[in-house]
């Protein structure tokens, strides 16, 4: 899907990081929120764990180091986290611009539930681009790193995973996508990847390609 590669028959999206630039901006929150409860987890490590990952995951994690996360947590940390989005939040530079003048179909799949990702496209003027092709988590059994989401996704859209492009910033995404036979390619725009050699990450994870620039989009 590059260099004389045919074009794809589905292009999915990943949405925080792809098209919204919010993964620092909902890993900051995490990290501030658990300090208040004596939890210290650092912005880095709310990343390196959580990137890509639903809030199950954040429920899994501490589980498995013999914690439960406090009632109200995550009902708390999703309020804290729509508020900072309606005060922040930008869409990714470019992106706009990719949307409009793809001549295939196109969708998002994401992790976070449905009604964070409807509000995070309203905010940022991306909503009208995608209608009602939004697919989440809480859509299937397993999240991202298991292909569920995208299988899910491309059967909706009609569309052999074969021929599915996945646009992901995240290790469990692009494992996701790779496990579920598509072409993944690793998008490093995000501020989140200021600082980190995304490139050699997602690459490492499976990655068919990385790019930083939406204006880069179909270059090989």
């Amino acid at each position: 899907m590059g260099d004389g590669q045919p074009r794809p028959d589905l292009i999915i999206f990943d949405c925080d990081g792809v098209l919204v630039d919010s993964e620092l901006l909902s890993c900051r929150c995490l990290s501030e929120m658990l300090a208040e409860y004596n939890i210290a987890l650092s912005l880095e490590q709310a990343l390196e764990l959580f990137l890509g990952r639903s809030t199950k995951a954040i429920e899994q994690h501490f589980r498995d180091l013999g914690r439960i996360v406090p009632d109200g947590f995550l009902p708390r940390l999703k309020s804290r986290v729509l508020s900072t989005f309606a005060a922040s939040l930008e869409p990714i530079p470019g992106i706009a611009g990719v949307m409009s003048g793809l001549s295939v179909p196109f969708c998002v799949a994401s992790s976070s539930d449905l009604d964070r990702v409807a509000f995070s496209l309203e905010v940022t003027g991306l909503r009208a681009h995608f209608g009602e092709r939004l697919y989440t988590a809480q859509m299937v059994r397993h999240g991202k790193p298991a292909p569920d989401l995208f299988l899910l996704a491309a059967e909706k859209m009609g569309v052999r995973p074969a021929r599915t492009l996945v646009i992901e910033d995240s290790v469990s995404g692009v494992q996701a996508g790779k496990a579920a036979g598509m072409t993944v390619w690793g998008f490093v725009g995000g501020s989140h990847y200021r600082g980190r050699d995304g490139e050699a990450i997602l690459s490492s994870a499976g990655a068919d390609r990385v790019f930083a620039r939406m204006s880069d989009f179909w270059e090989a």
